[in-house]
């Protein structure tokens, strides 16, 4: 179970989703999706075949490519920014859209086919059972599956050892965007959500918000097709930038504490 603080590593295995429970709840899938008309067509049949009582949303993040033609030949929701936004501003738009639309949970997972439908049952099972606000999807806590490549292990780990030891709790896989959560958190990142680089902030976020956030043991694969959009010198400058956003984060909470 949970450690004292209501917060932890937790890894709630990998049994199917009580399927009463979760056709009980609605919920809906987020996708972020920017050029990834090679990929979704793999994805949306897959996760429209396992969990058929789940809406899925996909938004498309001003693609170049024919990302919303292929998306409109699936029965899924689809939702097309008129610009590129970049995924923090697609997922909030997700969670805006679950926020008014009183979703029990809400789930992110990526466009690019590196998180597998049928962990979702992971994801549910620990955020039904753990008593957590949100629950990350990570790859090293069983370190099994696709582990990325070696330049971003070394960048997941340091931003992971930073957010454990700020929020005093263990995180491993702190760049995941493979995660789920409940209304409570909906809440909170519908009203605010980091742009910049932000499946590392969000953590931060709510745990200022003293919610509670705990792992599962996911497995991932390697992209499906075509390139991320992260390349070398991008992940290098990721590396550099993240820590700053994250201290100034911190400076900003401060300073709005401060007394006047």
């Amino acid at each position: 179970m949970l450690n004292p603080k209501g917060y932890g590593r937790e890894c709630w295995g990998g049994n199917p989703a009580n399927m009463d429970s979760l056709s009980s709840k609605r919920g809906l899938v987020i996708i972020p999706a920017y050029n990834e008309a090679q990929n979704l067509p793999a994805l949306l049949r897959r996760v429209r075949d396992l969990y058929p009582e789940l809406d899925v949303l996909v938004i498309n993040d001003g693609s170049a490519d024919e990302t919303e033609k292929v998306v409109s030949q699936f029965p899924v929701r689809l939702l097309t920014l008129p610009c590129n936004l970049g995924v923090g501003g697609a997922v909030q738009t997700g969670l805006m859209v679950a926020s008014q639309e009183r979703y029990d949970f809400a789930m992110q997972m990526d466009g690019d086919g590196q998180h597998p439908p049928e962990e979702i049952s992971k994801l549910f099972n620990a955020l039904s059972q753990s008593g957590s606000d949100m629950v990350v999807g990570s790859r090293f806590l069983d370190a099994e599956g696709y582990q990325s490549t070696p330049i971003r292990r070394m960048g997941i780990q340091l931003f992971s050892w930073m957010l454990s030891a700020l929020c005093q709790v263990r995180v491993t896989d702190a760049t995941s965007g493979f995660r789920i959560w409940n209304r409570n958190a909906i809440e909170v990142l519908a009203n605010e959500y980091p742009e910049d680089y932000p499946e590392v902030e969000v953590i931060l976020m709510l745990r200022q918000a003293n919610l509670r956030i705990s792992e599962v043991s996911v497995n991932m694969l390697p992209r499906a097709g075509g390139q991320s959009s992260i390349g070398r010198m991008e992940a290098f400058s990721y590396m550099i930038k993240v820590p700053l956003a994250i201290l100034m984060n911190l400076l900003s909470k401060r300073e709005a504490r401060s007394p006047r």
